[in-house]
């Protein structure tokens, strides 16, 4: 059985994200983007609007932050983890 690696946030963030995720997250940040123009509109809007623009701004940044953080998993295996130990015993006491 393999043993899988646990990645940091660093490391997350520094590899490469599978190419559905990307997407995702190009979508979450056009529906930020959208939001934050809504709420930062130079116009008297109804409030319902400016709320709703408040919720878009939240769904698309959570959006466009965790599928950042997803990895793929051919990449994932390239990172060489601080809590792993050499193969060959090297190193312990």
């Amino acid at each position: 059985m393999e043993s899988v690696k646990k990645l940091s946030l660093l490391d997350r963030v520094a590899l490469p994200s599978p190419t559905f995720w990307r997407k995702v997250s190009a979508v979450g940040k056009a529906i930020g983007g959208l939001g934050l123009v809504l709420v930062a509109a130079p116009v008297a809007l109804p409030a319902a609007v400016v709320s709703a623009a408040g919720y878009l701004v939240l769904v698309g940044s959570l959006t466009a932050g965790l599928s950042a953080l997803t990895v793929a998993p051919e990449a994932a295996g390239t990172v060489s983890g601080a809590n792993e130990e050499p193969a060959d015993g090297a190193g312990t006491r």
